[in-house]
């Protein structure tokens, strides 16, 4: 034992000496790092900041869009996504599950809230749970969640399910100025992140200026990424988009959508294009079309992706009239006196005649009467032996038909000009053969409205920040050309009048009380897939290009319908369903913006005296001399009756009955008022029954039979627009032949 202790003592020595040196090191390395805050070159601060810091987006929001007026047609707003927590780490306090305990039970209760099935959510669920996810959503069933729905989940404590805020595109209107407005869709980054980008119309033309910077929040969190209470922030603010105020008037396009709604019912129609500019500015007021589109659902922009009015151009038909005319008057070649002979045109050689639309033509008329019935060959002749084909093209150019306006809208396409041949310039002459767009069109007639200066179609008014509210752009009014002194402007829209209340004109159904319309209609053929023009009465793009009023016009209303339900064969009925959306859009508008009737000579006011006892005839002319329409009841030769009574105060042109001493014999009553035929029901004790609205169509009891006290009398009334529909309709033109072999 002796002989070992001193290897035990070497041995104890060297561990300690060991040991010693192990402590010295470690307490060397411990103040080193204590001292240098370092281990290998590399700061221990920065390790842990960078394990423990966090960093998080602060999403911008997307500019909103208004009308001219402050009106709301899009915006950002509040939505939420649903996420269930699946990792059982997440519970600290098992009392406070903070995890999906209860799959089965949790599937069928969301599923009472968003469109899913019970089976679907339980099968992401327990999916989740097996693949060891930390969380799951819900794909599209569970993003867009409004604020109630998330209000009513989280009313459920289901443990595990909770949200994180987004934002969607909300458009409050719906169906309105769809094209125009266009949509926006939440595409996803790499990062993981949503971004609302633009898909057509203003949200896309306009999305840079809409779209928004994102911010940053950089915090410290803990293990599963929370926000330590004590942590450091540092926020870089979102910067949000610009706000865009169009200048679309919230009123009228709610007309103008109002009108195309019942037309689009009604008729069917395969297409119906609609817009109404102020010829002073240039703003575009109104923009629609049928087949349209749910900005919000998508629903319908599979049947129609385009904006017509600005990615679609055709052959306009009539309404290229105006500008031909426009030229030849500028010109001093235009004598709306000057007879010439209608009916047919020889262009170059026998194989090449246009016509007018019912064929032979009215024989020689004026030119006047030719613009008044949209004869095809008047213009041919204007274009090839007044003006000349050079200088037909010039005024093309000037109006602007071969390029496009540069409106704030994407993809506007350009008219094609045919005008190689003969027969294509005279056919341009009168809007066929040659296509434009109906947003060239706006441009052009705003120079025949606007006293000669053509203005740039705009639909932006100003764009604004949308946090400050300083306007960065301001979009003002831009002449793009003066194709026509102010002088011709105003002739072109005193003939145009004439074009709407002429009884030789084929505008009579755009008469709009009160105002004085100038304008042209329009019947364009239709190119078929076989290269050749659609035949039947349908098979017509119908439109009209009008302003009102007349002397200083404050609108100018574009309409077009392809291709409607129409009865009977005469394409003349195409006037029909153009006209229900132009009267209503026009006068509703006018009347919208204050824009005073013309004034009116009043009707005087004359109170009726006491006939009983005059002689019939006697009563019947001093009646005429004041202006009354009287209607007389028996063969009597005294009066013995009257409605209205006398003393009773009656305007001109009222119908005053007087009753005969004679046999009651029943009048013609069509076209009467109701409040009339109450008069003669009065006055003959008969029982009236009455069907519809408007003036008489029918009666019960025919004109000239007598009338016996008791008798029932039934009157069947309808409005002017219901009979117009069932009529043929007489004044537009049936159609506008190209060329005939």
């Amino acid at each position: 034992m002796n002989k070992k202790q001193p290897y035990m003592n070497v041995g104890a020595a060297i561990l300690f000496v060991i040991f010693g040196l192990l402590f010295f090191v470690l307490i060397c390395r411990y103040f080193s790092i204590q001292i240098t805050g370092e281990v290998s070159g590399q700061p221990l601060a920065a390790k842990a900041q960078q394990k423990y810091s966090r960093e998080g987006t602060l999403q911008a929001t997307r500019g909103a869009i208004f009308d001219r007026n402050g009106e709301v047609i899009a915006e950002d707003t509040a939505s939420y996504k649903l996420i269930a927590i699946l990792d059982k780490k997440m519970t600290t306090n098992p009392k406070k599950p903070q995890h999906v305990k209860d799959p089965r039970k949790t599937a069928q209760e969301l599923a009472k809230y968003i469109k899913m099935d019970e089976s679907k959510i339980y099968s992401i669920l327990t999916n989740g749970i097996k693949k060891g996810r930390f969380q799951v959503e819900f794909g599209k069933a569970g993003k867009d969640i409004t604020y109630e729905v998330k209000k009513k989940i989280e009313a459920l404590e289901l443990p595990g399910i909770t949200f994180s805020r987004d934002s969607k595109r909300f458009y409050p209107n719906g169906i309105f100025a769809s094209h125009l407005v266009g949509y926006a869709e939440q595409i996803e980054q790499k990062d993981g992140t949503y971004k609302s980008v633009g898909k057509m119309g203003i949200e896309k033309s306009l999305n840079e200026e809409l779209t928004g910077k994102n911010g940053k929040i950089n915090y410290e969190s803990d293990l599963w990424g929370y926000i330590l209470p004590d942590g450091k922030e540092k926020i870089t603010p979102a910067q949000n988009g610009n706000n865009v105020y169009l200048t679309i008037d919230q009123k009228i396009q709610t007309f103008l959508e109002d009108a195309m709604d019942n037309v689009a019912k009604q008729y069917k129609p395969k297409k119906i294009i609609g817009v109404v500019a102020d010829p002073k500015t240039g703003e575009i007021l109104a923009m629609g079309q049928r087949p349209s589109f749910q900005p919000k659902t998508k629903e319908g922009i599979d049947k129609s992706w385009h904006n017509e009015a600005i990615e679609t151009s055709f052959e306009p038909g009539s309404t290229m009239k105006i500008f031909t005319l426009a030229a030849a008057i500028q010109e001093k070649v235009f004598d709306p006196n000057e007879f010439y002979q209608s009916g047919s045109y020889q262009v170059t050689d026998k194989s090449q005649v246009i016509h007018d639309h019912n064929g032979s033509g009215w024989g020689p008329i004026t030119y006047l009467e030719g613009v008044q019935r949209s004869s095809n060959v008047a213009f041919a002749k204007i274009a090839n032996e007044k003006l000349g084909f050079d200088t037909f093209r010039e005024y093309l150019t000037k109006f602007g038909f071969d390029k496009p306006t540069g409106i704030e809208l994407p993809d506007e396409t350009s008219g094609k000009i045919q005008f190689t041949y003969p027969i294509e310039k005279v056919t341009t002459a009168y809007g066929q053969g040659t296509a434009i767009t109906p947003i060239q069109q706006i441009q052009a007639a705003t120079a025949i409205a606007n006293d000669g200066k053509m203005l740039k179609p705009q639909v932006v008014k100003e764009i604004v920040n949308h946090d400050t509210g300083e306007t960065i752009k301001k979009v003002s009014p831009e002449v793009v050309s003066t194709p026509i002194s102010a002088e011709t402007a105003k002739q072109v829209r005193d003939i145009l009048e004439t074009v709407v209340t002429s009884p030789k004109g084929t505008g009579g159904r755009y008469k709009i009380d009160g105002y004085s319309v100038a304008g042209k209609t329009g019947t364009a053929n239709i190119p078929g897939p076989n290269g050749k023009y659609l035949s039947g009465v349908n098979n017509y793009m119908f439109s009209f290009l009008g302003m009102a009023p007349r002397d200083d016009p404050k609108l100018i209303v574009y309409v077009a319908v392809q291709q409607p339900e129409l009865e009977g064969s005469d394409a003349g009925q195409g006037a029909i369903p153009v006209s229900a959306i132009f009267n209503p859009v026009m006068k509703n508008s006018l009347h919208y913006l204050n824009i005073q009737p013309s004034e009116l000579e009043k009707a005087e006011v004359n109170k009726l005296s006491n006939l009983k006892g005059q002689a019939t005839e006697e009563a019947v002319k001093n009646l005429k001399e004041k202006g009354f329409e009287t209607v007389v009841l028996g063969s009597g030769s005294k009066v013995v009756g009257q409605l209205p009574k006398a003393g009773t105060t009656v305007l001109e042109g009222e119908k005053v009955i007087i009753q005969t001493d004679g046999e009651l014999t029943a009048p013609d009553m069509t076209g009467w008022s109701l409040r009339d035929v109450m008069k003669i029901a009065n006055i003959a004790g008969l029982k009236l029954n009455s069907k519809g609205k408007g003036y008489v169509t029918q009666q019960s009891i025919p004109p000239n039979s007598i009338l016996h006290s008791g008798d029932f009398l039934i009157v069947d009334l309808k409005t002017p627009e219901e009979q117009w529909s069932n009529e043929s309709g007489q004044t537009e033109e049936n159609k506008e032949e190209k060329v005939q072999d």
